[in-house]
């Protein structure tokens, strides 16, 4: 995706996650237009990995990441993005990332860094 389509996927990310929506289901539904499945299904879906897995261990963005990329075929890139995720925002544990809040980021500026990172390899 080009820098333009990055910044919209980034930008919808943001605008999901203010209106409600968990970490998880922001990234998975700034992509929805790529998967092979209805928005409705994919929130659905991803509604249980938000909030670290609804029990603060793993971030639901990276979650997220993870389900955009099996159902688009890109599974072999997950790792590499969830080194990224890792290496951009400190950790991939939801309650260690919260420990963190206030200094660099926001659960807003995560699925932020999810749907950019994301978006650059699809």
């Amino acid at each position: 995706m080009d820098n333009k389509e990055i910044e919209l996927r980034e930008a919808k990310a943001r605008q999901l996650h203010q209106q409600g929506c968990n970490c998880c289901q922001s990234v998975v539904l700034a992509f929805a237009d790529l998967l092979p499945v209805d928005s409705q299904t994919a929130a659905m879906m991803a509604s249980p990995f938000g909030r670290g897995m609804m029990v603060r261990e793993t971030c639901g963005c990276v979650s997220g990441m993870a389900l955009v990329c099996g159902l688009c075929n890109q599974t072999a890139q997950f790792k590499g993005l969830a080194n990224r995720f890792r290496e951009e925002n400190g950790d991939l544990n939801c309650a260690r990332l919260l420990q963190l809040q206030g200094r660099d980021h926001s659960c807003n500026d995560l699925v932020a860094s999810a749907a950019r990172l994301l978006a650059d390899i699809l």
